[in-house]
């Protein structure tokens, strides 16, 4: 067996899954398989032919002729193909995939592809020798896809070059038909060369297609090959009879003389000439695993540390948070190890090819216990009840603890002892009988589960009895652990290998991420940051308000959301099947290029034009800021000068900021010329209201004369503003209905909002006093109970109006101001009933209008007598 598949399955797997995990969460990004950057090809005019990743004893793949074209030519270069045209200028030269002469793309373009063709024949070659081999087809199709993705881009610039030659035939014309006037020779000697060049490019393109077409159909053969493979490992049949166990017990006497032959040999070669080199690798592996300790338990030693303060219970998210963390630091930090430990003794050259397999499935079974161990600890604390992420006994909590534990033992053990079986080239009965052995055992344990009375009832302590399973659980484990069984016994021994490791691997992975996805869902809870550690040091250094730690906590539970799914998927993935090399494709077309039908997506070129668009942005309000501060304030430039400057310049910046950041992020602005020309045709036939409410939503939205929640009265609306949107606006009224206004109405027309600058509003209250009433004392009463009163303010000051001298009263008016308007109602109602106390207990009387009404019969034409009145007026 070679290293390589070795190391990809079993419990290489495993330690596999470890360092993806690990890698992806440090740095996500694009990735591609070590080794082969150079081997993609990149298109016509430099694609190189990709030399297949074979073993030494396997035929080396097809070299790529030594003629290789740059795709593009250094500038100032000028090709053989500049003429002059009719009016004795030079003509343009002619740009395309390489800038090329036909003789030149013949020579050049034709041989890259004829480089990638012979590299298509040599991955089928490798297809049909490595059809077994799960690891080498996912690598190929990586590539078969790459080639794809060459030849399409290949396509798209001979297709682009094309164009260019029929604009530039187009502009010479057609040729003079006969008997017309001739044209100069050297138009006739273009127009023939750009219809060579044409033709030359019809055919590579062709050849491209052709190569596309070849690659994807290898594609779509590795894919059908992988999953045939993975159907016939799963369901491969043993026939169970006593002589399989007597062969497997011969055979596993002879592979545990020859695993004593093999490491006693290699442990006293070693000794013996490279002692030093052995010495020197662990004391490396020693100090790299006192970093990562030290380091881990410094940086998060507030996440992964059981401390408790006070005495009292850790709250429910200090309990997830722990659980989580410590569980996720402290694994990577021994895969990291472990990792870096197997580099050192591989790089001083301490290890066999046979004894490197054995040391990566020993260092992959070591961090799989110690993960499940973790794991299991961090959420049942068997010895720590205040600790324990679920409800249920301490003894429950000790049974299945151990159970979990040994099941994983057991598992790690089986793939473990098989790669020790590969690596020293044993027969394949000896690893079925392993596996029958791990799966009879892992079905038994999951059956006895099934009998534990783990569950707490209502009102009960962690020390009660406990009570079973639900039903539904007891005959899931029971199910599960007959499915085992029988699967053992019927023969399909693949099958519950397959299933006991997804039971225990991937069951514990579940519920990390699940565990990561509570703690991110219970610290972006409202109000939850801020009794974090991280919360009150945000709240007493940078002085975070509420709303700010709020926000912070929604960003941090987000942010443990992604990192527990990727830390998580990528080892659920591996154990399911995939390779590294599927996962890294994947994660590299995630981030490079997302095809959503004809459209191509990249999130690195969206982020770097959200990030260039975000500098422009900035860098504009900083121009802004100096321009108005130093040059216009100095020349005593008007407010409304400056203002209409500042404007200005901060329209053109965040235009050319949103230029800069579209290219950046590869959308083509020629895109934009066909949605403008719609608009312009649909403004003309009857838009021009929808645009005016979009224009005027878009200056609503910038100038903000108004926002959500202020009091506004425009016509005969007056209410609340609920919602400000590019057509319209929603006002709710205080009857609560919703009153939807066109934008443009609010731009044209005047517009009236309480709330614009403050919510500071004058209150006023009419108060009438009868002529018997002293106006000094009416003031001084209104004044004092307008001082009782807290929420008015002191500045303005209340004042009294004595308004007018009315038929039956003195009038007065009471004004004064209030800090939110909201309170004006309640405060006005309460001001009203005071006053009414207060003149009572002064005696001073409100009057009310009284009428007279004399009636006289018999009198026509009768016209009543003027009465003195009593105060001396007519």
């Amino acid at each position: 067996m070679s290293e390589t598949k070795t190391k990809k399955t079993g419990i290489g797997r495993i330690a596999a899954a470890a360092m993806i995990a690990l890698l992806i969460a440090v740095a996500p990004g694009p990735l591609s398989s070590a080794g082969h950057a150079e081997d993609v090809p990149a298109g016509a005019g430099h694609a190189q032919a990709a030399p297949g990743q074979t073993a030494p004893s396997q035929t080396p793949p097809a070299q790529n002729p030594p003629a290789q074209a740059p795709a593009n030519p250094p500038q100032g270069s000028q090709p053989a193909s500049s003429q002059p045209d009719q009016n004795g200028q030079a003509a343009p030269a002619d740009s395309g995939v390489a800038q090329v002469t036909a003789d030149s793309i013949n020579a050049n373009v034709r041989a890259n592809l004829a480089g990638i063709r012979s590299q298509l024949d040599a991955f089928r070659e490798r297809v049909q020798r490595d059809s077994d081999d799960d690891g080498s087809l996912a690598e190929l199709r990586v590539r078969a896809e790459e080639i794809t993705a060459a030849m399409q881009e290949t396509s798209a610039r001979l297709k682009e070059r094309e164009t260019q030659i029929q604009e530039r035939l187009t502009a010479l014309g057609e040729a003079p038909k006969q008997g017309q006037p001739g044209e100069p020779p050297l138009v006739s000697q273009e127009r023939g060369r750009l219809m060579n060049e044409r033709a030359e490019l019809n055919v590579v393109a062709e050849n491209a297609a052709s190569l596309s077409d070849s690659a994807n159909q290898l594609g779509n053969t590795i894919t059908n090959l992988r999953r045939n493979l993975f159907t016939r490992t799963l369901f491969r049949h043993t026939d169970m009879s006593s002589d399989l166990f007597i062969e497997a017990g011969q055979a596993t006497k002879r592979e545990v003389s020859n695993f004593a032959r093999t490491i006693s040999g290699w442990a006293g070669f070693v000794w013996n000439y490279k002692k030093y080199q052995l010495l020197g690798a662990l004391v490396l592996s020693l100090g790299a695993g006192l970093l990562f300790l030290l380091g881990g338990y410094r940086v998060f030693a507030r996440l992964i540390h059981r401390r408790v303060v006070g005495g009292e219970a850790p709250s429910y998210l200090r309990r997830l948070s722990v659980a989580f963390w410590s569980t996720v630091v402290e694994t990577m930090s021994l895969a990291a190890f472990l990792i870096c430990s197997y580099l050192f003794l591989d790089g001083f050259n301490v290890l066999r090819s046979d004894v490197s397999a054995m040391v990566a499935s020993f260092f992959g079974f070591v961090w799989f216990i110690y993960f499940v161990w973790n794991l299991t600890s961090s959420v049942l604390a068997p010895a720590d009840p205040d600790w324990r992420l679920v409800r249920i006994t301490n003894r429950g909590a000790r049974l299945l603890s151990l159970a979990v534990i040994a099941m994983a033992v057991v598992n790690g053990l089986d793939y473990l002892l098989g790669s020790v079986s590969e690596a020293l080239n044993s027969p394949l009965i000896v690893t079925i009988a392993k596996s029958i052995i791990a799966a009879f055992v892992i079905g038994l344990i999951m059956i006895g589960l099934s009998f534990v009375k783990p569950i707490i009832a209502a009102g009960e302590t962690a020390d009660a009895q406990g009570h079973p399973w639900p039903r539904a659980a007891r005959i899931l484990l029971r199910l599960a652990g007959l499915l085992l069984i029988l699967s053992v016994i019927a023969g399909y021994v693949g099958f519950a290998r397959f299933v006991a490791t997804q039971v225990v691997l991937t069951g514990a992975v579940t519920v990390l991420i699940y565990i990561g996805l509570l703690s991110g869902k219970a610290v972006s809870k409202q109000g939850a940051f801020k009794k974090t550690a991280a919360g009150t040091k945000l709240a007493e250094r940078f002085k975070f308000g509420d709303v700010g730690l709020d926000q912070t906590g929604l960003l941090a539970g987000l942010s443990i959301y992604a990192f527990a799914l990727v830390f998580g998927i990528p080892l659920i993935l591996l154990t399911w099947g995939f390779q590294l090399t599927d996962i890294e494709s994947w994660v590299y077309q995630f981030f490079t290029r997302i095809t959503i039908g004809n459209i191509s997506i990249s999130i690195v070129s969206i982020f770097g034009g959200v990030l260039l668009f975000a500098a422009g942005y900035v860098v504009t309000g900083w121009i802004q800021k100096w321009i108005d501060g130093n040059v216009m304030a100095r020349g005593q430039v008007d407010m409304g000068v400056r203002n209409s400057v500042r404007t200005g310049i901060g329209y053109l910046g965040v235009g050319l900021a949103a230029l800069i950041g579209i290219s950046a992020a590869g959308i083509d602005l020629s895109s934009f010329a066909l949605v403008a020309s719609a608009l312009s045709v649909g403004i003309g036939f009857g838009l021009q209201n929808i645009v005016s409410n979009f224009v005027s939503g878009l200056i609503l939205l910038v100038e903000r004369p108004f926002k959500v929640g202020d009091h506004v009265i425009t016509g005969a609306t007056e209410g609340i503003v609920k919602r400000i949107s590019v057509r319209a606006t929603e006002i709710e009224t205080f009857r609560k209905q919703s009153i939807i206004v066109p934008n443009s109405e609010l731009i044209n027309a005047p517009l009236g909002n309480w709330t614009h600058r403050n919510r500071i509003q004058r209150n006023e209250i009419p108060v009438s006093a009868s002529y018997d009433a002293d106006p000094h004392q009416v003031i001084e009463i209104l004044l004092d109970l307008v001082k009782e009163v807290p929420e008015i303010l002191r500045t303005p000051e209340p004042h009294v109006e004595f308004l007018r001298f009315a038929p039956s009263s003195l009038d007065f008016e009471l004004r004064f101001h209030l800090a939110d308007m909201d309170a004006g109602l309640r405060i006005r109602n309460q001001l009203r009933a005071d006053i009414l106390k207060a003149f009572r207990r002064a005696g001073i009387d409100i009057p009310f209008p009284q009428q007279e009404i004399v009636l006289h019969r018999g009198k026509p034409n009768w016209v009543p007598e003027k009465e003195e009145d009593p105060r001396g007026g007519a």
